[in-house]
């Protein structure tokens, strides 16, 4: 394989950064819209194209249970779900953390639960952010096929020993087509070297192994939770390494946070995933209008960059979390964190403003690019936490109270979505 620019989605980029890894065992289950994951893979193992074994199964939950233990044999593995693919396994994830099995899983991200769509939202990834596995969240293809090979040099270093989520949103980034390079295989070699568990099951017969045995002791249990805590935080360092080696071997460089003209912005978009690059554009645009804004883009959510959010917020009046989740009686999942991580900053910013948008793949724009300034500007700083606000618009508005008309649904419905939205 030599290297190569090709128009890929991003499911054929997640398929590429597996092949190019050099993985030994694929399982797979498909589900919308992850399924072109693993349909190609299949393909290639059965034409003989990528030397894996490919298992498909029964459910998500077996998918995972198998790449875990398989994992554990001294196999590198992947595999790759979405939504409510990944809430069926949501067991299987704090099983192979607590194996310390360094899989990776790409997740697809789609909205989970009533009402059933199958555009992006990230309650689902987020449903897993305490699980133990490492997170990173793609903007890009291009990120999808770099975060798969740094997921495995991170999971895999002895420091560390955890498995890893590369996110990517369904539908805007797994069947957008955009350029991508693959990487050359003996770069990759270089980068990458070959997966070896330092106690693999089935390996030594004299000296036999066992993973998750049942304790009945709270302070064993408490030892091996906080070691997983512990290397946990360790993969920041390590992930800080391996970028240095991956952008000396191709050129393209990665950290846990990507900071994008907020050296002297008073306010600061943080966003993440796909819709990062739409932020990015309203940055550049609200910047020609003079207003002096700037976004950081957080590509490690587990474990949380908590210093490097510090640091990057720390000269900003105004903070806008903008996140395409809704936690039900709570609000924004990240914003929270985001609020943590600035609380003993001596900096702290005036406002810090959570902002739900992009749900079930609404659209985002300069309008509410504008809206989301606005509203920062205006906010006064108190001792309170602020409201989050529901990016919705008056089109979008309309049409709902229009659907509740026909559907014989009160008329108060609509008008309170308008009450909370901005």
């Amino acid at each position: 394989m030599t290297s190569a620019k090709r128009m890929l989605t991003g499911n054929m980029a997640a398929a590429w950064g597996a092949r190019s890894s050099n993985v030994d065992y694929v399982c797979g289950y498909p589900i919308t819209p992850q399924s072109e994951i693993v349909e190609t893979l299949a393909g290639w193992v059965d034409r003989g194209e990528m030397r894996a074994k490919f298992t498909n199964f029964d459910s998500e939950h077996s998918m995972l249970a198998a790449a875990g233990a398989a994992s554990l044999t001294g196999a590198r593995t992947f595999t790759a779900t979405a939504s409510q693919g990944l809430i069926y396994g949501l067991e299987m994830l704090y099983a192979i953390a607590g194996w310390r099995a360094p899989i990776v899983l790409v997740n697809v991200s789609r909205g989970v639960g009533m009402p059933m769509i199958l555009q992006v939202e990230h309650g689902d990834v987020l449903a897993a952010r305490d699980s133990g596995f490492i997170q990173l969240h793609a903007e890009t293809c291009q990120d999808v096929i770099d975060f798969v090979m740094l997921g495995y040099r991170v999971g895999e270093d002895r420091r560390v020993m955890l498995p890893v989520i590369v996110n990517m949103d369904g539908f805007v980034l797994s069947f957008a087509r955009e350029r991508v390079e693959i990487p050359e295989a003996r770069a990759v070699s270089r980068f990458l070297p070959e997966y070896e568990h330092p106690t693999p099951l089935l390996g030594d017969p004299e000296a036999p192994v066992a993973f998750s045995p049942t304790t009945t002791d709270g302070f064993v249990y408490s030892y091996f939770k906080h070691q997983l805590h512990l290397a946990s935080i360790e993969s920041k360092k390590v992930f800080a390494e391996a970028a240095k080696d991956f952008s000396a071997a191709f050129g393209r460089e990665h950290g846990v946070v990507e900071e994008f003209m907020t050296g002297d912005a008073e306010t600061v978009f943080v966003a993440t995933n796909s819709y990062s690059s739409i932020v990015r554009s309203g940055v550049m645009a609200l910047r020609r209008e003079g207003e002096r804004v700037g976004m950081l883009r957080v590509k490690m959510l587990r474990p949380f960059p908590s210093e490097e959010v510090a640091r990057a917020l720390g000269s900003a009046r105004h903070v806008a979390v903008y996140e395409q989740n809704l936690a039900p009686g709570r609000g924004g999942i990240i914003y929270p964190e985001v609020t943590e991580a600035l609380y003993h900053s001596p900096h702290r910013p005036e406002v810090i403003q959570s902002f739900i948008g992009g749900l079930g793949g609404t659209q985002l724009g300069l309008g509410e690019m504008r809206l989301m300034l606005k509203k920062c500007k205006a906010s006064r700083a108190d001792s309170r936490l602020h409201e989050p606000v529901l990016l919705f618009r008056k089109e979008d508005s309309d049409r709902l109270a229009e659907a509740l008309r026909l559907a014989g649904t009160a008329p108060g419905t609509a008008s309170a979505v308008r009450k909370h939205a901005g």
